[in-house]
């Protein structure tokens, strides 16, 4: 399957574009700190998904998945840290973490599919 057909994949997209926008407000001192990792481990979850699926197993699949999984987990650390720092109000954080957390069980749905698989 083409991974611009999953679910998990577009939600994840909606996700990064999401944390780009948030990002965009942090203090310019942030830029090369906690926007820049925020960014990247968003970008990352995409990313493995599309780069698990351009591979030639469900075994390697089932590991960019894992990766994507770590960088959500990261995501959700890094939102804590600009909660704690006051560059985001719990309005946005609700709102991050609604789509962090339906990214998250989707790609835990979808671990578990591909493992049925090999």
């Amino acid at each position: 399957m083409n991974h611009k057909e999953l679910d998990v994949w577009k939600v994840s997209i909606d996700l990064v574009t999401l944390v780009y926008k948030l990002t965009e407000a942090f203090p310019k001192s942030e830029h090369y700190g906690l926007v820049n990792q925020m960014r990247r481990s968003a970008v990352s979850i995409p990313s493995n998904i599309a780069e698990g699926s351009g591979r030639n197993s469900w075994k390697e699949l089932h590991q960019f998945i894992g990766y994507a999984i770590g960088s959500a987990a990261e995501l959700d650390t890094q939102i804590i840290i600009a909660k704690n720092l006051k560059y985001i109000d719990d309005k946005t954080v609700h709102e991050v973490f609604e789509i962090l957390e339906k990214t998250r069980k989707l790609l835990s749905g979808y671990k578990k599919y591909v493992k049925t698989k090999y």
